[in-house]
């Protein structure tokens, strides 16, 4: 019985990372979004502007971006990874990196 509880107490922690990220704040759904290069622009708006990150902006953007691509793992569709696999190519594109 205790596994239960503790299991559905962590059960949802990376939607509340997500959520409740201490370096960066997100725009709702940014996650959800069709559209690419607006991805990118709002994550990298997040991370310029915060000043909570310990990491430099590329680096906080492009970790929340894994995170979330990571995390959702086999419960995001196919077209929704792509259309984030093409933000992180935007969001180099946006910092100079490549």
């Amino acid at each position: 019985m205790a596994q239960k509880a503790q299991a559905k107490g962590t059960k949802n922690w990376s939607a509340r990372v997500t959520r409740e990220s201490d370096a960066l704040d997100l725009e709702a759904g940014v996650f959800t979004w069709k559209n690419p290069a607006r991805i990118a622009q709002s994550l990298k708006y997040s991370a310029d502007v915060s000043q909570r990150r310990k990491a430099p902006p590329y680096r906080s953007a492009m970790s929340m971006l894994v995170f979330y691509i990571n995390r959702a793992g086999r419960n995001l569709d196919d077209e929704q990874k792509h259309i984030l696999e093409q933000a992180k190519t935007e969001l180099r594109k946006l910092y100079g990196k490549g």
